[in-house]
């Protein structure tokens, strides 16, 4: 991989999704920390950068076909996407997950009182990503959208109250940063999703529901932060905003 510069870690995973599988063996953040490069990453976790690499060049060249090449996507598009695939992903799942950790807490609670705390996170986690969506879908989405209309009619448009699309960009990133900081949490909680011994069938479903959370929620950051929030960046450097 010497011969490929990439400027930061979520780069490399916008470039070809299949290497977030290498970054997440080691524990490395490329959804909400990928504005890192790769070299401060490997020191922030202790890990060999040549090693890393070799895998990362193991992936890269493999005859396996590559993810969905999100990048390569029209804007508009690929905010349809999140909204009617990610969106609705954790609408529908943090019903589901809230009903079998308020379930799991009643009946195994007093056994297993890391539980309360699992369910007092993801209840804190469904409230604001529910919020946060909303800001997306009613305010950033929408405004995106109307300059890609408006570069294509080669028209102007009205400075909006937000004034430049960097600031409400900077609040979704923050509040992608507290969600993955949540998570950390939740998986340390849950010793990565391992159920214990006696754990009922319930109790194995929902660890599995959250770690197929966690999984949906990387990826959907991963799409904003790396790949839409930086493409409106360079949108709305196109425009005279009056």
């Amino acid at each position: 991989m010497n011969d490929i510069t990439y400027p930061t870690v979520g780069a490399i995973v916008a470039d070809d999704y299949r290497t977030a599988a290498v970054f997440s063996k080691y524990g490395i953040d490329f959804c909400c920390k990928g504005h890192r490069s790769i070299d401060q990453a490997c020191t922030k976790k202790g890990i060999d950068l040549e090693q890393l690499l070799t895998e990362i060049e193991t992936v890269l060249s493999s005859d396996s076909p590559s993810d969905v090449d999100f990048k390569s996507w029209p804007l508009d598009l690929l905010i349809d996407y999140i909204e009617k695939t990610h969106h609705r992903y954790v609408t529908e799942q943090s019903q589901t997950l809230l009903f079998y950790l308020d379930k799991l807490g009643k009946v195994h609670g007093q056994r297993h009182p890391e539980l309360l705390e699992i369910a007092l996170h993801f209840k804190i986690t469904a409230t604001e990503l529910a919020q946060h969506m909303k800001k997306e879908e009613l305010i950033l989405f929408p405004f995106i959208k109307k300059m890609l209309l408006a570069l294509q009619q080669k028209q102007t448009i009205e400075q909006p109250a937000f004034l430049t699309v960097e600031n409400p960009i900077a609040q979704m990133k923050d509040e992608h940063d507290n969600e993955g900081t949540r998570f950390d949490i939740i998986a340390k909680l849950t010793q990565q999703y391992t159920p214990p011994t006696d754990a009922c069938e319930t109790y194995r479903v929902t660890f599995a529901l959250l770690a197929d959370f966690e999984k949906d929620l990387h990826k959907h950051i991963h799409l904003e932060n790396n790949i839409v929030f930086p493409k409106a960046i360079e949108l709305e450097s196109h425009f005279t905003i009056v």
